[in-house]
């Protein structure tokens, strides 16, 4: 069935529905996203289409039931299917809002909520966070300053940008997520290995070439509602994203000090993002969001891309020991019009601020045969631990940012004592951890 058909017939009998439910599409393991608790006050049915293999990938159980929402439907090929399967279930359950929390799903929401004429962001608010060039030429123009990049269709064309702008170069998708499909060319020879592989079936318009930016990757997380930023914090990275594939140590990510000056500028620096990538709110009024800023050696501030939606890995966690709640609730509770408590008490024009700093400690998945896996951690500052992985268990290597082995949240009263207490906890974590070569 195409959407267009169903969606046709949904729209002409959603009339007089006095029960209306919500849709989620759901790319991502169960465990970190409490639907039924988060939605304990949503009185009409709860409705999800999951993929399989992110639940799968995380060691999670697959639910051999609706695992407690009026409906679950977990999807083998979950591209190839959501889109239909999500209009065979709004004739059965008459949605009133589709959520998407994951970067992938959001247009397929926008657009089936325009389909459908619901409430929500429409594929021409989410566009500019998802399209890479639009997002760049926004941002260029209000005067943010973004690496030289431009759109390549051949390599021919990718060539001569690394001829004009020198290496290294960085090959990325324009709507690319996790890093997946990511590659930094340092030489002539790697540039032609990457342009073969990218162009081998000929012309395309969905690759940027931008020029390489030196220095540590942060990112600022927040909440956008009403149009107004009413809560954001920026955290750095402590390794490079992109490395996730022969990273096989401890990564660490730390929250900024209240004090540090680079936290006010980023934050004002976000702010003006916002602005220029919007433009104008239409239907994107209330949403998280998730920005990476390239902080130089010479102390300049370059956009690197933002998200119209919470950040990965454990981001939502850490802000959760920070203020107290939880990015994605926020997201799917505004998006219904259910009360946010936390969001009401806010004092207008003042930016809260953080009850205890925070980070995370991330270990990539790497290939073998796993023959031990490290005890969970007993300290009271490590606020959550998790470990995918289980002896006997054959791995297979990261394929994207987020494939993840193991990872912990920390709480401490400043970023140093965050820092030492991840490094720390992550020495041990991968000392414990004994992952051999599969036969």
């Amino acid at each position: 069935m195409s959407i267009s058909r169903g969606s046709r017939r949904f729209t002409e009998c959603r009339r007089g529905w006095a029960d209306m439910s919500v849709l989620i599409l759901h790319r991502n393991p169960l465990e970190p996203f409490p639907y039924r608790a988060w939605l304990a006050d949503y009185d009409g049915p709860i409705v999800m289409l999951a993929a399989r293999d992110k639940i799968e990938s995380f060691g999670e159980q697959v639910p051999d039931d609706a695992a407690g929402l009026s409906h679950l439907g977990v999807l083998d090929h979950y591209d190839r299917d959501v889109a239909a399967r999500a209009t065979e279930l709004a004739e059965q359950y008459h949605p009133r809002h589709v959520v998407a929390l994951h970067e992938a799903d959001l247009e397929l929401a926008a657009d089936l909520r325009e389909r459908w004429r619901l409430p929500g962001p429409r594929a021409a608010d989410i566009r500019p966070f998802r399209d890479k060039l639009l997002m760049k030429e926004r941002a260029q123009a209000a005067g943010i300053e973004v690496a030289p990049h431009s759109l390549a269709t051949t390599a021919q064309q990718v060539e001569a940008f690394a001829a004009e702008h020198g290496y290294p170069v960085v090959l990325k998708q324009r709507a690319g997520y996790n890093s997946i499909g990511l590659r930094i060319s340092r030489s002539s020879e790697a540039l032609r290995a990457h342009v073969d592989a990218l162009f081998a079936g000929g012309a395309r318009d969905d690759i940027i070439v931008e020029q390489f930016v030196a220095g540590r990757m942060c990112h600022v997380d927040g909440f956008v509602r009403g149009g107004r930023t009413v809560l954001a914090w920026p955290s750095q990275y402590q390794y490079d994203l992109a490395s996730f594939g022969s990273d096989p140590g401890p990564r660490i990510d730390l929250t900024l000090d209240p004090h540090d000056p680079l936290t006010t500028r980023l934050l004002d620096l976000v702010d003006e993002v916002l602005a220029a990538v919007t433009r104008r709110p239409g239907h994107l009024t209330d949403h998280a969001f998730h920005a990476e800023v390239f902080h130089t050696p010479d102390d300049r501030l370059v956009l690197c891309e933002i998200a119209c939606r919470s950040g990965g890995a454990k981001i939502r966690e850490v802000f959760e020991v920070m203020f107290g709640v939880n990015l994605a609730e926020l997201e799917i509770r505004t998006q219904l019009g259910l009360p946010v408590p936390a969001l009401d008490h806010l004092p207008a024009g003042v930016r809260p601020q953080p009850g205890s700093m925070s980070g995370q400690m991330l270990m990539m998945k790497r290939p073998g045969l796993v023959r031990a896996v490290p005890a969970r951690p007993t300290e009271p500052w490590v606020r959550r631990f998790w470990c995918w992985a289980r002896p006997g268990q054959v791995i297979p290597p990261a394929a994207g940012s987020a494939d993840f082995l193991t990872a912990a949240i920390a709480a401490a009263p400043t970023r140093a004592e965050c820092e030492a207490r991840l490094r720390s906890l992550g020495a041990r974590i991968a000392d414990q951890f004994h992952i051999a070569e599969a036969s």
